[in-house]
């Protein structure tokens, strides 16, 4: 994924949960996903999908439960 597909991803993510600590930031060594951050903490993963034509993107997060 580019920059500028990058900046539309975060965007989003910032407009749909109305903050602006939301980062997305290249994963080193893969061009399908990008990690994504709220502040400096890592909550998952973002995956470009593209199949006739078509781009959809998956977010996979993991909650584990020693975290609640």
């Amino acid at each position: 994924m580019d920059t500028k597909e990058k900046d539309k991803i975060q965007n989003y993510l910032r407009d749909k949960f109305k903050t602006d600590v939301i980062n997305v930031i290249d994963r080193p060594q893969k061009s399908d996903s990008m990690e994504v951050y709220v502040g400096d903490e890592f909550i998952g993963v973002i995956f470009r999908d593209e199949e006739d034509g078509e781009v959809s993107y998956s977010f996979n997060m993991a909650i584990l439960d020693i975290d609640l």
